[in-house]
């Protein structure tokens, strides 16, 4: 009950303004791109700790695709979660998504990619992990404000994205003997 009166409040400012639904639609389905594309500067800049941030950003794309491609497909497999557009017939859906017969809501697969490569990112530089936070709740509430994810969708991906970062910096630390 609460999941549908959150998404409401957020689904429900869709179509009010046009420079918010182009926001909101930029969010939810480019703003990732730019997110990947920021931590992979990182990857060759500044050279005097290039070698920390080449392993910070493999860390967190290896976080990433882990959370979303194994952790949340996992899930998606035996949970089957209709998305809101499916169940609410006030729901606006600004986007269209490529879905299994679209019951992979739960978790948010784009809510646990970019939380854990947040979290990841956190793991090595606070500043900059904050900055990457950001962008995951950006794209979080955007995926609800287009109508393809439940707030409780992004919450679990988002609580799976943390966890798998946590995961993958354990093994990566234990592998390359480096302290917490």
């Amino acid at each position: 009950m609460l999941d549908t009166i959150i998404f409401e409040k957020i689904n429900g400012l869709a179509h009010l303004w046009p420079a918010l639904d182009w926001l909101g639609v930029f969010a939810a389905s480019y703003f990732q791109y730019f997110s990947v594309a920021f931590l992979l500067i990182f990857f060759f800049w500044p050279k005097n700790k290039r070698v920390i941030n080449r392993l910070m950003v493999a860390s967190a794309l290896a976080s990433a695709l882990v959370s979303r491609f194994i952790f949340a497909s996992a899930i998606h497999n035996f949970l089957h979660r209709s998305r809101p557009f499916l169940v609410l017939e006030s729901a606006s859906k600004l986007i269209e998504i490529k879905t299994n017969g679209n019951f992979a809501a739960f978790p948010s697969g784009h809510a646990a990619f970019f939380f854990a490569l947040a979290m990841a990112v956190y793991f090595y530089n606070r500043r900059l992990g904050l900055v990457f936070f950001a962008g995951a709740i950006l794209i979080g509430l955007a995926r609800i404000f287009v109508g393809v994810h439940w707030p409780s969708d992004v919450l679990g991906g988002a609580i799976l994205g943390i966890v798998g970062a946590w995961a993958v910096d354990r093994v990566i630390r234990k592998i390359i003997s480096l302290p917490r």
